[in-house]
């Protein structure tokens, strides 16, 4: 089991930067591959980014590529979100989520490789 909580949401004006935390417990941090997702009111959750066990590889979505970064800290069994340049649009609550076994390169978009959720923390964005 993994229990993951999320922090450091807020209200930010567009233009400005958040860093989302997200500390895990339980099963080993370091052997899981971790992801963050959003979702916006009346939308589906979607993939935002994610990161690979040893931290090597990444992935992000095209509506975040190059303003935001995944990052993770297995010392700390902590993932982060940095995110830079933050529009109107990026408003959601946003999750993390963990992945029991190997992170699939042709799908690391898709929820149903991620097996651990956490509970959310919301990110408002105001023009």
């Amino acid at each position: 089991q993994v229990q993951l909580v999320e922090s450091g949401g807020g209200l930010v004006q567009a233009g400005g930067s958040l860093r989302l935390s997200c500390a895990a417990s339980g099963r080993t941090f370091s052997s899981a591959a971790m992801g963050w997702f959003r979702q916006a009111p009346g939308k589906e959750r979607e993939f935002v980014a994610a990161i690979r066990r040893s931290g090597g590889i990444t992935y992000y979505a095209d509506s975040v590529k190059g303003r935001f970064t995944i990052s993770r800290d297995n010392a700390k069994n902590t993932v982060y979100l940095q995110m830079n340049s933050l529009k109107p649009e990026d408003t959601a609550v946003y999750y993390c989520a963990a992945a029991a076994g190997p992170l699939p390169s042709a799908r690391y978009w898709s929820e149903s490789v991620y097996n651990y959720w956490g509970q959310g923390t919301q990110v408002t964005v105001s023009s």
